[in-house]
């Protein structure tokens, strides 16, 4: 590649946000390139089945639905690069995305870059990495076919992949440091209902421990301060989110866990940078309302050319 390619928009992030804000700047004949560091779809990808989201009356695998989204975006000519995204120069009228594999300069770019898990930052967790410690069911949910495991966490993330390695594993234990779950009611019900499915309430996990796997978890109640050990073949960590934005500190507005700032033009406090779903500040991130926050963000970044 020469040294830097031009485009009327970069996107950076192929999830649901990313994918939409394509379709549209694309559609509107403008040259854009999609910028995703690993496989398109995001998080989104990850799920087992989606059904709440608009059009499907019965539910849609998460990959299924990248692969829609995907061609419909590619059909109008989105151009996609796999790449990581390591700065941001803002030049005034023209912005240059530097990456791993090159520069891309543009007068409008969309930061669609979504989140990743949460780590819980306790010992055994990065030494059992990929070895009975998973952040991703639907991604590795065979592995534990038959064995006892746990989640971690208490949101619609935990529940979903509660729900989801059931399907494979002999017992579930979720484990959450409250009395109460944040998720919505239809997933409660749909976990509590699941006979392999218990809840360890009131609880943290001190540490994760093994040899050359996961063997047991050491647990404290955090209201008695009681501790005790779980034998169990593997964890799943789902204890939210964090933005993916390291690359863009001194450029934009963040709030105080890294998310993106924006109005509800999706624009930034930087004219021609605009930000879309998990990535922004006070997202809710569904699918669909990533989506809805690409449109709007390509919406605007065609305006934004159109003006200049």
């Amino acid at each position: 590649m020469s040294t830097s390619s031009q485009y009327d928009v970069i996107i950076i992030g192929g999830g649901p946000a990313g994918l939409t804000a394509g379709l549209y700047t694309s559609r509107a004949k403008l040259k854009t390139i999609l910028i995703e560091g690993s496989a398109v779809g995001g998080r989104m990808a990850e799920a087992w089945e989606i059904e709440n989201y608009p059009g499907f009356t019965e539910s849609i695998n998460g990959y299924d639905l990248t692969q829609k989204m995907y061609e419909q975006a590619t059909k109008f000519g989105v151009e996609h690069a796999q790449s990581s995204v390591t700065a941001i120069i803002n030049d005034g009228a023209n912005k240059t995305v530097t990456t791993t594999s090159g520069d891309y300069v543009a007068p409008a770019i969309i930061i669609a870059g979504g989140s990743e898990r949460r780590k819980l930052g306790v010992p055994g967790e990065k030494e059992l990495a990929g070895r009975g410690v998973s952040f991703c069911a639907t991604c590795d949910g065979p592995f534990f076919r038959d064995k006892v495991v746990a989640v971690v966490g208490g949101g619609n993330g935990a529940l979903n992949e509660a729900t989801h390695i059931s399907h494979f594993a002999s017992k579930v234990y979720i484990i959450h440091r409250r009395d109460t779950l944040r998720a919505t009611p239809v997933l409660q019900e749909k976990t509590k209902s699941d006979p392999k499915i218990e809840f360890i309430w009131n609880t943290d996990v001190e540490a994760i421990e093994g040899e050359d796997t996961v063997e047991h978890l050491k647990l404290k109640n955090i209201r008695t301060g009681e501790e005790s050990t779980l034998p169990v073949g593997g964890v799943f960590i789902a204890v939210g989110l964090v933005p993916n934005t390291d690359y863009l500190k001194g450029l934009v507005e963040m709030d105080s866990s890294g998310a993106v700032v924006t109005n509800d033009k999706m624009e930034t406090n930087v004219p021609g940078i605009y930000a879309a779903g998990d990535v922004r500040a006070n997202s809710v991130r569904q699918v669909v309302t990533a989506a809805g926050d690409g449109a709007t963000a390509a919406i605007y970044a065609q305006k934004y050319i159109a003006e200049k």
